[in-house]
């Protein structure tokens, strides 16, 4: 398990107050990409939080507001403001998880908020959604309306501190395309409690497993994976280990880590997301394809952003070496997760799997 309590080997960085300006820009455009309002967002990072340690507690307020704004809506009968209303909390909730903290208490009581609220919005806006629990994974099954016919199912897998909550909008390109979707945690999100483990395949092969035993999705030929950052690393493992991939895509995700040359602020979050310095070292150690990626057989597909360069990361598109079925599809503009130009790649991307996929 992640320590709850500060980490002695974690560094200051976090209390410098020119570090917040930094964290603000870089998190805006995946701020809006999960969701929340562009406006808001501008105003209350630039009136609330003077340091990052401050964030969670700033997030968390935003989001316990429209809570209430969501309960009151339902007492008065309004269902679907009140859907909307938890929905939004339960993105402002998850973003108070963006920044690491030594004291991880904060981050795990944001988590649960956010999947509470997510749970009751689903209650109103998608009543079909059905949670799926497992070893190391909680997530929803989310169905296209009216369907004829059970429909292919694509699994998608978040990063080192996204979430379920994160990728509402790559959910409902793949449910306009008559796809089911299950998108989970594990082990971040609601299971943020637990340390991120490299044999994440092995979760995501229990999910497949969960998927496999249900009617109402047709698996026969496989699922559709598609992984977004550390999880394009987890998508890509598991396309190597999991004949049961029919299709992947791999969305900003790493090749390889190299501890040395990672800078400061993602070195920390490692630390605190794997509960020592020590144990960050010895995971990022195991996030290298070397050696694994020629096993990918599935279509794959490798989305990367020109402007998403961090030292010490071999981004995915180093795999097309190993792969024989790797294709790139390089947006130039592209910051981390392509957050600032989703309708370059998300449309196009949800095509490609929904032909692979053959539906």
């Amino acid at each position: 398990m992640a320590s709850t309590n500060a980490l002695p080997d974690v560094s200051t960085v976090f209390e410098i107050p020119e570090f917040l300006p930094q964290f603000v820009a870089g998190n805006r455009s995946r701020a809006i990409a999960c969701g929340l309002d562009p406006y808001e967002y501008d105003r209350v990072t630039a009136t609330d939080p003077e340091t990052l340690a401050e964030w969670p507690a700033a997030f968390r307020r935003v989001g316990e507001g429209y809570v209430r704004v969501g309960e009151r809506c339902a007492a008065s009968g309004y269902e679907v403001s009140a859907g909307e209303a938890f929905r939004t909390a339960a993105r402002w909730l998850h973003c108070a998880t963006f920044p690491p903290a030594a004291d991880h208490a904060g981050t795990i009581v944001a988590a649960r908020a956010a999947d509470a609220a997510m749970r009751r919005a689903f209650a109103y806006l998608d009543p079909g959604a059905v949670r799926i629990e497992g070893e190391g994974f909680a997530g929803w099954l989310r169905r296209p309306v009216d369907a004829a016919l059970p429909p292919r199912v694509v699994v998608v897998a978040p990063g080192l501190n996204s979430g379920k909550e994160e990728f509402h909008a790559v959910d409902e390109a793949l449910l306009r395309r008559g796809l089911a979707v299950f998108s989970f945690d594990g082990p971040q999100g609601v299971l943020v409690d637990t340390a991120p483990r490299a044999d994440y395949h092995r979760v995501v092969s229990r999910v497949i497993d969960a998927l496999d035993a249900r009617a109402d999705l047709d698996t026969r030929g496989g699922v559709g994976l598609i992984g977004l950052s550390l999880g394009g690393f987890y998508a890509l493992l598991t396309a190597a280990h999991e004949p049961r991939v029919a299709a992947v895509v791999a969305v900003s995700g790493p090749y390889r880590l190299d501890w040395p040359q990672l800078p400061l602020f993602v070195r920390e979050t490692l630390t605190v997301r794997t509960g020592s310095r020590a144990a960050a070292k010895e995971f990022t150690r195991h996030i290298d394809l070397t050696g694994i990626a020629d096993r990918i057989d599935a279509p794959l597909r490798v989305v990367e952003g020109g402007e998403d360069i961090t030292p010490g990361v071999v981004p995915a598109a180093h795999v097309t070496h190993d792969a024989p079925e790797a294709e790139i599809l390089l947006i130039p503009h592209g910051d981390h997760l392509l957050c600032n130009t989703r309708a370059a790649w998300l449309p196009d991307t949800g095509d490609w799997l929904t032909d692979r996929l053959g539906w």
